[in-house]
């Protein structure tokens, strides 16, 4: 199997992914909420990488400060010193993106690629601390994710773009689309990260993970706070569930016997 060639993927059950850190359950993207995520238990962290207008990477989702801090400016126009005093929920500092490698190094991260000004920042935090077999590259931007592949230089776990989770959709949905399939299996992209659903129309159904299990690669699903639903996805499947709700998704897993937590749980 195609995912079997990344480290990043080798886990014995379904990947749980902390949603910048787990959002629902401490403020998103802290370095506190990781910390918290980590000590249940989590191996697999989600988080996002955007630059500073002088590249300094950061751990933030959003493009401008406004929404979960105390300030207000666009991330990629504004320099580090004046980045640095926003807080997030007023309290919390917003992590360098290295740090956090730096700080779990037996911890896997799921890297969101924001902009692409983030790339090569990105690139540089990967290589000074050893990360490439421990992160999985993502974006909702094709152009983006071949940039920040080409950049690191070797292959590294990524997931599909925007393109080929549609081809997917595609050739999961209709008979007809050979040439579709025969495009993803050359890619050789290890793993599809998808919404339940987009625009009305389901995503994550059974025919496509089947689909992309027939293709190797792994189908993980976002952003999942709902644990019947967490239920279901895993009955039909899927390979991984991002969350917010870290504590709900744990014991959705601790009942199916399907939780296997990392040796720095608390």
């Amino acid at each position: 199997m195609l995912s079997r060639r990344f480290a990043f993927l080798d886990h014995p059950g379904p990947l749980a992914f902390a949603h910048r850190g787990g959002a629902l359950e401490g403020a998103e993207n802290s370095f506190e909420a990781f910390d918290r995520a980590v000590r249940l238990g989590y191996t697999h962290l989600e988080t996002d990488a955007h630059a500073t207008s002088d590249g300094v990477l950061l751990a933030f989702h959003d493009h401008t400060l406004d929404r979960v801090t105390d300030r207000r400016g666009r991330v990629s126009e504004l320099p580090y010193q004046e980045v640095k005093r926003a807080r997030i929920g007023g309290v919390h500092e917003i992590p360098l993106l290295e740090d956090l490698l730096g700080t779990w190094p037996e911890i896997r991260f799921n890297i969101d690629v924001k902009e692409p000004g983030a790339i090569a920042p990105l690139a540089e935090a990967i290589r000074r601390t050893n990360s490439y077999d421990r992160i999985c590259l993502t974006s909702f931007s094709d152009e983006r994710l071949v940039l920040a592949r080409a950049a690191l230089g070797r292959e590294v776990c990524s997931a599909l773009g925007p393109r080929g989770v549609a081809a997917l959709r595609a050739a999961a949905a209709t008979s007809g689309y050979g040439r579709l399939l025969a495009r993803l299996k050359r890619a050789a992209i290890p793993c599809a990260q998808v919404p339940v659903g987009f625009r009305g129309l389901r995503v994550a159904t059974r025919h496509l993970v089947r689909t992309a299990h027939a293709l190797g690669m792994q189908v993980h699903v976002w952003t999942i706070n709902d644990t019947p639903r967490m239920e279901r996805l895993l009955d039909l499947g899927v390979d991984g569930i991002m969350t917010d709700n870290i504590t709900g998704l744990r014991d959705v897993l601790e009942r199916r016997g399907q939780w296997h937590p990392g040796r720095m749980a608390a």
